[in-house]
Formats: structure tokens, C-alpha cells, sequence
């Protein structure tokens, strides 16, 4: 171990233990204990059903379960609030490994993180579901169509609002520069976590003015 390993141990993302010389962003133990949805091919999942009657979605899945105050929980704060690119990057992988294996998700041709808000990103300095796609990208490198829908209004944190709050807050936050760009393509969005499903309907509303576009969704997780 060198001197900052000594003295500035890398820690697992899900339990704050030191991490083991091979281990990258959790330790193997948190590694074989997520709480993984594996309903990827069952069009009827709880990711699923949240957008049912509003919003059309060729499929819908997430890697794995929101537990509040655990693991999951976390990780995803590491990944939004600290620019974990250990975190980031694992579980752009495992979401990566989960989209290979399911036939719903063999016709995605483009990857496309939820965008943030200009104002927002240069803030926080990043778009943690950018970082994903990049994640993903190392395994399944599918193209990544950044900036293909923009985010025009910097909304406030949906972190305590209701379900029509939440709407109202993302309802006419999305723009396409150039609708054409992505006509019949099978885009894939990704986000961290679907809760409300507000912010993701806002953007499948968005991209719903493409010509032949198919829209499908996988987040890290639901709650």
C-alpha cells in the first residue's frame, strides 16, 4: 500500500469499509449482496407500470432496489454529490451487463443520460447519469447521443415533493435542438433512480415529437 492508501484508505461506497487492493468503488462483500431487481424481462415490473397511461415506453427496468438509509442509498450519493468515478463506472458496467443479457433491450441503438440543467451541471461540476452512460458505454458500446435533448429551465430539488408537484416542476423543462437527429432511432434513457417518474416523463414527452423514435428507460434504481 503507498503512503495515501496508508494514510487516505479508499473506501466501499456502500458500507464506508476500506476497500482491498483489487476491489474497485464497493468491497466483493456489498458487491454480492445489491439487491438486484432481475425483472428486466417482465414487461409488467414496478418501473414499468409507474409510466403506464402517460408516457409510452417500449421497455422499462432498473438494476436494483432503493433501500433508504442502506447500501443503495449510498452509493448513489456518492455518484450524485462526490464525483465517485469509482462508483460511477461500476455501476455503469453492471447496469451494461444486465441490458446485454435482456432481449427487451437487444434493439437500443443510442444512449441518452437524463440531461441537467447548464446552470445545474456546471455547479455540481458533472451529470452523475452521463457518468453512467460512460459506464455503460465500456461494455456495451452503443452511441452516446449527449446534447440531444437539453434541459431549459433549472427546476428546484424534486427531493420532497409530490407527484403533482413534481410534474408541475419538469412539465416544460425539456428541448429538443434538433428533433430530426434522432428519428427512428431506439434511444435508451438513463437516470439513477425512478421514484415519481416525473423528470423521466418530462423527457420521453420531449422526445415523443421524433419521428419513429422508441423510447425505453433503465435506471440504477427504483424506490
Amino acid at each position: 500500500m503507498d503512503l495515501v492508501g496508508l494514510f487516505f484508505p479508499r473506501r466501499c461506497s456502500g458500507c464506508d469499509e476500506p476497500l482491498l487492493k483489487f476491489e474497485t468503488g464497493i468491497c466483493l462483500g456489498c458487491l454480492m449482496d445489491l439487491p438486484l431487481t432481475r425483472f428486466h424481462n417482465d414487461p409488467k415490473n414496478q418501473v414499468a407500470r409507474l409510466f403506464w397511461g402517460k408516457v409510452e415506453l417500449e421497455a422499462a427496468s432498473a438494476l436494483m432496489y432503493f433501500n433508504r438509509h442502506g447500501k443503495v442509498q449510498r452509493m448513489l450519493h456518492r455518484l450524485k454529490y462526490k464525483h465517485d468515478m469509482e462508483v460511477a463506472d461500476l455501476l455503469g458496467r453492471l447496469m451494461a451487463r444486465e441490458l446485454m443479457a435482456c432481449p427487451r433491450f437487444q434493439e437500443v441503438d443510442a444512449l441518452l443520460a437524463i440531461p441537467l440543467h447548464p446552470g445545474k451541471e456546471r455547479k455540481r461540476g458533472y451529470n452523475q447519469s452521463q457518468l453512467l452512460v460512460d459506464g455503460i458505454r465500456k461494455e456495451w458500446p452503443k452511441e452516446s447521443v449527449q446534447g440531444s435533448l437539453r434541459r431549459v429551465q433549472y427546476t428546484s430539488s424534486q427531493t420532497r415533493k409530490g407527484r403533482m408537484d413534481r410534474w408541475s416542476n419538469v412539465k416544460e423543462a425539456f428541448h429538443l435542438p434538433d428533433p430530426m437527429a434522432l428519428k427512428d432511432r431506439h434511444v435508451l434513457l438513463v437516470d439513477d433512480v425512478a421514484t415519481t417518474g416525473a423528470t423521466i416523463e418530462g423527457c420521453v414527452k420531449a422526445l415523443s415529437l421524433v419521428p419513429g423514435i422508441r423510447v425505453s428507460l433503465f435506471t440504477v434504481a427504483c424506490a
